[in-house]
């Protein structure tokens, strides 16, 4: 397994790709632009009404925009594995790192490298952003629970897109994926509401949102929320794996 592991210059080529898919490069652009954009926004509004008027927990009201961004995550992670499913691209990567664990750790590790940094960039903008607009309610930058927070976001963001990217692996498509993976994780939790005492609260979404939570819920902490979440990347990583090392090139 030692022999498998990545290389810079693989890493580099796996840079370089992603920089030249305009649909991966823009989708991780959002990743900080959708999620601090949204947030600011929304603050912005509802401060001339009602500065606290975001739910009952703070912490995770501060955060709100990653809803958005947690679908330009699963768009970067996803478009960057599906570029290789088409067109002969797979049978190029692989000419040139025949290794194909090298070659699927190394694509994982930038997807997940830059995912992760987009994701702490979102979460201090995020943070940072929408405070400004809360006035005597705006949490300060290190209040209880918020550099937990801001850097679970980027953990959470880089697990979202870890996620897709393995399904991806497996199914070839990012329209599949996405169709299958924005319904699931956004829209189900809200349609099981109440439902928080079952197997509900260890969803992807719902578990991983813990991290940006100002206490405990759900029976779930911070840690081990994020934890389930890592669970699910890690099923769909390994599936992706085993899809590409059996995929004729």
């Amino acid at each position: 397994m030692r022999s498998a592991l990545p290389t810079v210059p693989v890493l580099h080529s796996e840079w370089i790709k992603i920089r030249s898919l305009r649909g991966a490069f823009v989708a991780l652009s959002a990743v900080c632009v959708v999620t601090a954009g949204i947030q600011i926004l929304m603050a912005a509004l509802l401060s001339a009404e009602d500065a606290a008027g975001m739910g009952d927990d703070p912490l995770i009201a501060a955060f709100y925009g990653v809803n958005f961004g947690t679908i330009a995550a699963f768009a970067f992670g996803a478009t960057a594995l599906a570029s290789e499913f088409h067109n002969g691209a797979l049978r190029t990567s692989l000419t040139a790192v025949p290794n194909r664990a090298r070659f699927y750790l190394s694509k994982m590790a930038m997807v997940g490298g830059l995912a992760f940094v987009a994701g702490e960039l979102a979460g201090l903008a995020t943070f940072i952003g929408g405070q400004a607009f809360m006035g005597p309610d705006a949490l300060e930058l290190g209040g209880p629970g918020t550099y937990r927070a801001i850097f679970g976001c980027g953990l959470y963001l880089m697990l979202m897109a870890l996620l897709a990217a393995g399904l991806t692996a497996v199914l070839h498509s990012a329209t599949v994926v996405l169709s299958l993976l924005i319904p699931f994780v956004l829209l189900v939790p809200f349609v099981l509401g109440s439902a928080s005492d079952g197997a509900a609260r260890f969803l992807p979404d719902r578990a991983g949102w813990m991290v940006m939570r100002m206490e405990p819920h759900d029976g779930l902490g911070p840690w081990t929320g994020t934890g389930v979440l890592a669970l699910w990347a890690l099923v769909a990583v390994t599936g992706g794996w085993l899809a590409v090392r059996r995929r004729d090139a």
